[in-house]
This record gives structure tokens, C-alpha cells and sequence, in this order.
């Protein structure tokens, strides 16, 4: 299960670049002016075989401000709430100033794993002057510069080593599917659920979800029973005020991570957002299946929107999920919503659809003559052979000379070629590549 870390403190003391330095990538917009980042942004961050979500937030203002100071705070508090560690950063350059106190008293009580960062410690001058955050209460400060990558590596340690060993996640029934599903505010995805859940359905029993706040509800349909996760609790009609489903994509991957299948529901007039592509790619991170719903699509068709064309945009804009269903559905009506499920039992039978070893390989020795890996100095490529070590997700495992020679191309020229003999339609599948002296280990 992925574990969430929040990145907080004051305003300007480099909390997006470090951000961005842990994703390795520009993802947050960083400036010198304080309160640049006023929404939280979302990414992750690994270490070896693990991964997390990491949260970054606007600065914290503890006092009454504008619209826009509250707006920040309540962000600041959602992320603080759903985080299972936290990352306080502080400034050496500038050193204590009381609202950093202010924030201090305010993460003891949350009672969380808090890991004091001192940022901008990028000369001696200024790393003697770590020894005063001390007095914050928090530890042992970790001086770190985002801006010269010094001391990042260890801080990620011991960020990982703070977080829980074991977060309380439900059981769910054995033989149930749990479905996430997920999409931006006003996308009908509240009215989607309770099309679902209404009418004649047979809602079983509601469950607990996460520690969260979040409330599952299994649902049956057919021979199958699915477990629906919202990432805001499911609510029953006339339970659901304007306003008051809000969408967090931290929220959103930890529903995707408690699940087998994700739903992301779309505005027929909107077809993709950058937000909802940032949700599907982290639907393929966690090796998940992913039906793309496009709902709403009653208003779209009196504006005589053409559906092929609409399609063909979607596909082209997630080629990474090949073959992924798609279906049109009208939530206030109810029209198509069901087909839903019977594209989620598509995909789960996908999942747990195993290949043998002979097949495998003789894909493998084709795939291989046909196309050749690149040669990577003095050294080639060898691929010796295959296997598909587990199902849900489909994971194959191929043994070779040497797996840091395989480039990101070929390994996902193979994973389009197990794709083009073998299906896995609507679902994300894993390829290892592992020394031969590692085949003892392929189906851990």
C-alpha cells in the first residue's frame, strides 16, 4: 500500500524545490515569492523497491488572511490529515522566526511521525546554524539543500523509516472486486454512484474503508460482488450538498491503491484533463485496471459531439493503457452505466489470465529475432528466457545478462508484444528483468 508524506511549513523556505528535487522533475511551481503554491501537488517519491505519495502544500499562514491565506489552510490541514509522515521544512538561512514555533505546536498534535528538514544548507556559515532549530522541539534537524542536492538521500531514509509499518487498511470479502472510482469535481461522479447504488440494486452491507473517513459500499451485480471505493464515502441520495465533494488526487491514489480497478469518470464536453491524465498514469504506477467512463454523455449528444472521434482522442491521449474500455454513460438517466461492470469483469478476468512458460518464450525468441536490443557500449543484451511469475497483476519476470542494459524502449517494446499475442486488455502488466543467477527468486 502506497503510505502518504506531506511536505509543510512557512511560506518561501523551498519546500517546492525540494519537491521537485525528490520527484526529480519541475512539477511544482517554485518562485521566490511566498505562497506560490497554493494548491497541493502530488507526485511520488521511492527508495529502492518502495514507493510513497508525496504531498507538497502552500506555505502556512496561521493568521486570518484573504480568501486565498484560507483557502492555503485548509489544503494545508486536508494534506496534514492524510498524511502518514510529515516533512516540516524550515529555512537555515533565516532561522527560526515564531511562525515556525506556531507550526511546530500544531504537528506535535497531530501526533504524527514529523521529520525536521532544514533547507538552503548550501555553506558552512549556514550549516552552523542548524543546532538552533533544536529549540523547535521536533529532533534532530536534517540540514539538506534542494538547490545542490546535499543531504537528500539521507533524509529520504529516514523519511521512509518514520513511516508506519503496518496502515490499517479494510479486509474486503473474499471473491469481491473493490472498484475506485475517481474524476474531478462536477464530473457527475457522486450522481454516477448513487445511479448505481439506487433503483432496484442490491446493496448488501456498507463497510468500513481507510481510516480516512472514507465509507465503501459492496455492491452486486450478476454472479459478482464489488466493493465501491469513493474517495470521499459514498453518500445515499439527498445526502450529497453542492460543494461538498471536493477531489484530492492524494485522496484518489489511495483509493486506486486499495483497489484491483480503478473507474475514472469523465465530462463528456471536457474529454481529458491534465489531472485526469496524471490519475490514469498513476493507475498504470500501481499496476491496476482502469475503465474510462465518460459520463454526462445525454448533454453531449444534443451539442451532436461525434463519439468515434471523441474516442479516438481519448486513445491517442493514453496510449499508455492500450485496449482500455471505454464506455458512455448518462448518470441521471442511467443509461450505460451497468456496462461499466461488465467491462470491470472483462478486466479482472484479464488479470488473473495466466500464460505458460512454453508460449511465453516462443513470443519472447520471436519478439527478439524480429527486433534485436541495441547494443550499449561493448555489452549487448541478452535475454534468456521468460516466465510469468504471478497474475493480478500480470507480472513477467525475462532473465538476461545484465538487466541495467535494458532501455525504457525495449522493455516496453516486449510489454507491447505480450500485449499484441496474449491480450491483458484494459489492465496494467509488470515485466522484471532480473541476472540469471536471480532465478530462484522469480516467483516471490
Amino acid at each position: 500500500m502506497f503510505q502518504t508524506i506531506a511536505i509543510v511549513g512557512r511560506p518561501n523556505v523551498g519546500k517546492s524545490s525540494l519537491f521537485n528535487r525528490l520527484l526529480d522533475k519541475r512539477v511544482a511551481i517554485v518562485a521566490d515569492e511566498p505562497g506560490t503554491t497554493r494548491d497541493r501537488v502530488t507526485g511520488f517519491v521511492s527508495r529502492n523497491e518502495e514507493k510513497a505519495i508525496l504531498v507538497d502544500t502552500g506555505g502556512i499562514s496561521l493568521q486570518d488572511g484573504n480568501q486565498i491565506d484560507k483557502g492555503i489552510r485548509i489544503q494545508v490541514n486536508s494534506a496534514i490529515q492524510e498524511a502518514d509522515a510529515l516533512m516540516f521544512v524550515v529555512d537555515t538561512n533565516s532561522g527560526i522566526l515564531p511562525l515556525d514555533q506556531q507550526i511546530a505546536n500544531l504537528l506535535r498534535s497531530t501526533n504524527k511521525p514529523v521529520l525536521l528538514v532544514a533547507n538552503k544548507a548550501d555553506n558552512t556559515k549556514r550549516e552552523s546554524t542548524i543546532a538552533e532549530f533544536y529549540k523547535l522541539g521536533m529532533g534532530a534537524p536534517h540540514p539538506v539543500s534542494a538547490l545542490h542536492r546535499v543531504g537528500i538521500a539521507e533524509m529520504v531514509d529516514e523519511i521512509f523509516s518514520l513511516l508506519p509499518d503496518n496502515p490499517e487498511y479494510a479486509d474486503y470479502p473474499e471473491g469481491s472486486i473493490p472498484v475506485a472510482i475517481v474524476g474531478r469535481p462536477n464530473v457527475g461522479k457522486s450522481s454516477l454512484i448513487n445511479s448505481i447504488l439506487g433503483e432496484d440494486r442490491s446493496l448488501v452491507s456498507e463497510i468500513p474503508g481507510t481510516t480516512r473517513d472514507a465509507i465503501d459500499s459492496e455492491f452486486q451485480y450478476g454472479d459478482r460482488d464489488f466493493i465501491l471505493i469513493d474517495t470521499a464515502g459514498i453518500r445515499r441520495k439527498g445526502h450529497i450538498s453542492p460543494g461538498v465533494e471536493k477531489f484530492s488526487v492524494s485522496r484518489a491514489l489511495q483509493a486506486v491503491e486499495r483497489s484491483k480497478i480503478a473507474v475514472l469518470v469523465v465530462d463528456a464536453k471536457e474529454y481529458l484533463t491534465a489531472q485526469d491524465l496524471h490519475v490514469a498514469g498513476y493507475v498504470q504506477d500501481a499496476y491496476k485496471g482502469l475503465v474510462l467512463v465518460i459520463n454526462k454523455w445525454d448533454l453531449a449528444q444534443e451539442e451532436e459531439l461525434d463519439r468515434e472521434e471523441i474516442e479516438s482522442l481519448i486513445r491517442r491521449r493514453i496510449q499508455f493503457f492500450p485496449d482500455m474500455p471505454i464506455r458512455f454513460t448518462s448518470a441521471i438517466s442511467g443509461k450505460g452505466v451497468m456496462s461499466i461492470f461488465d467491462a470491470i469483469k472483462d478486466i479482472e478476468a484479464e488479470r488473473m489470465k495466466r500464460i505458460t512458460t512454453s508460449k511465453l518464450n516462443r513470443m519472447l525468441m520471436d519478439a527478439v529475432s524480429a527486433h534485436p536490443p541495441a547494443t550499449s557500449g561493448k555489452k549487448r543484451l541478452k535475454i534468456y528466457y521468460g516466465t510469468q511469475a504471478e497474475v493480478d497483476p500480470p507480472t513477467f519476470v525475462f532473465f538476461t545478462n545484465d538487466p541495467s542494459l535494458v532501455h525504457f524502449s525495449y522493455k516496453r517494446y516486449l510489454e507491447n508484444t505480450i500485449r499484441k499475442h496474449f491480450g491483458f486488455k484494459g489492465t496494467a502488466i509488470r515485466t522484471l528483468f532480473k541476472a540469471r543467477s536471480e532465478e530462484s527468486s522469480a516467483g516471490d
